[in-house]
């Protein structure tokens, strides 16, 4: 714990060498010279260079995902660094791949669906605690239960295993050294790691059986400290956990808290009808707070089940005839398929076409694969079809969550359900998938969510 922590509070930075040229002189002037960076075609960049070249949102995204699969412990910064290019050259060896300090496109996006995966397993999301306005990440699976006063907010597992606690009070001229001192003297505390910054402080180490971590700051004569209590034996779910909460950590907001981007007013998905009574498969997410959900041509639907671990929801139309169900008769997709869907009406001037996109695929799961480029917007929902025609699974599009500052921008992944968790789906609704249609084009239908 302590090499991690001590790691968490570095920050990389990046630095390049300036090439220098002199500009053309101007008659009765002396020359002058003006620095320029110069751009080396990419075969030749160093990974350090090709990562400087991102855009911040997604190196963050990077740092993040790289922090969360348990490669990387520095400090979520966006910036370029050493340690950075080394975890990324550690995650591809560990997945077999040649540690070239580049990801490829299969492997970005393996990347972020094996994080996304392990963020949704603890359940983190950031909020706001209500005290004070300080934003945190909260792993809300292990410590679902919440109570708040005056003085801050405790964040506890039904047994107490782990513990996320913010406090707050008032204190007359605190600097940072004070406050370290200060919490080092709480009963049963072993300090091994400190660190004091003028402006924050961290310590961590064993209080009693378990292990903690703390980090403060503070602002006039307001303090804030957040602190983390675990057992010993949660060490290895925890501590990549307490990495990214140390990043999300904000005491002192001067922005209102960012949330996950909000759903459009009117959404559109597509569906595959899977049974000739009208049940159709669908993204979750796309039809999630809908005052009506429409199927183009057919009329209303209802939302009969949702799989909120898989985002799979079902559908249902009545009445509809001429349905052509799809065969979910399993495939045998291992490096690519052909993605079907109904494109958003804006990228195709109002139209409602049915078109295919190809897809590259990388195991994430037993179950699920990450599926590279994403599809276009309009696609989520659509069946995926293997070499050999037959059903491969659901694709779904969706926002990338960042364990780093929380104003940062998802940018959208996709991944595709198998076709084994869509069928386990249906059956667990009692639905018989009785199609024997090969034709996915035919079997796939536009998708309209209304919320307001």
């Amino acid at each position: 714990m302590r090499s991690m922590l001590a790691a968490t509070l570095m920050l990389a930075s990046a630095t390049g060498a300036n090439a220098q040229m002199t500009a053309p002189q101007v008659p009765g002037t002396k020359p002058k010279t003006v620095q320029t960076v110069p751009i080396k075609p990419p075969a030749l960049q160093t990974p350090s260079e090709t990562a400087d070249a991102m855009a911040q949102a997604e190196r963050l995204s990077l740092q993040s995902d790289l922090a969360w699969v348990g490669q990387y412990n520095g400090a979520i910064t966006g910036d370029v660094s050493e340690r950075m290019v080394n975890a990324i050259k550690e995650y591809q060896k560990a997945k077999g791949g040649k540690p070239t300090g580049v990801l490829n496109p299969q492997e970005r996006a393996g990347l972020a669906e094996t994080a996304r995966r392990k963020q949704d397993s603890v359940g983190w999301k950031i909020v706001m605690e209500p005290t004070s306005g300080a934003r945190l990440g909260i792993p809300a699976k292990l410590v679902p239960q919440q109570a708040s006063d005056g003085n801050g907010s405790k964040w506890t597992s039904p047994t107490g295993t782990v513990q996320v606690l913010l406090s707050r009070r008032k204190e007359a001229g605190p600097t940072t050294a004070k406050l370290a001192d200060a919490e080092k003297k709480e009963p049963n505390r072993k300090v091994d790691y400190t660190v004091v910054k003028p402006d924050f402080f961290v310590l961590s180490g064993l209080q009693g059986l378990k292990k903690f971590y703390v980090r403060g700051t503070f602002k006039g004569d307001e303090v804030r400290i957040m602190t983390i209590l675990y057992d010993q034996a949660m060490e290895n779910t925890v501590e990549p956990v307490v990495i990214a909460m140390s990043s999300a950590f904000n005491a002192f907001p001067s922005t209102p808290m960012a949330g996950p981007p909000p759903r459009k007013n009117v959404e559109y998905g597509t569906g595959v009808v899977v049974s000739d009574d009208g049940a159709i498969l669908a993204d979750r997410l796309v039809t999630d707070s809908c005052l009506a959900i429409t199927i183009a041509g057919y009329g209303n639907a209802d939302r009969l089940a949702e799989d909120k671990e898989h985002d799979l929801a079902l559908l249902h139309i009545y009445g509809a005839r001429g349905l052509k169900p799809l065969s979910l008769a399993s495939g045998a997709a291992k490096t690519s398929v052909d993605i079907i869907g109904i494109a958003d009406p804006q990228s195709q001037g109002g139209a409602a076409g049915v078109s295919s996109a190809r897809g590259a695929l990388a195991p994430v799961t037993s179950s699920d694969s990450a599926l590279s480029p994403p599809p276009a917007v309009g696609f989520s929902g659509g069946p995926a079809i293997d070499g050999d025609g037959k059903f491969a699974g659901i694709a779904l599009l969706k926002p990338a969550m960042v364990a780093g500052p929380a104003t940062s921008v998802p940018s959208s992944q996709a991944v595709m359900i198998s076709a084994e968790t869509a069928r386990d789906f249906l059956k667990a609704n009692g639905v018989g998938a009785n199609g024997t249609s090969t034709d996915a084009k035919a079997a796939v239908v536009r998708v309209i969510c209304v919320r307001k």
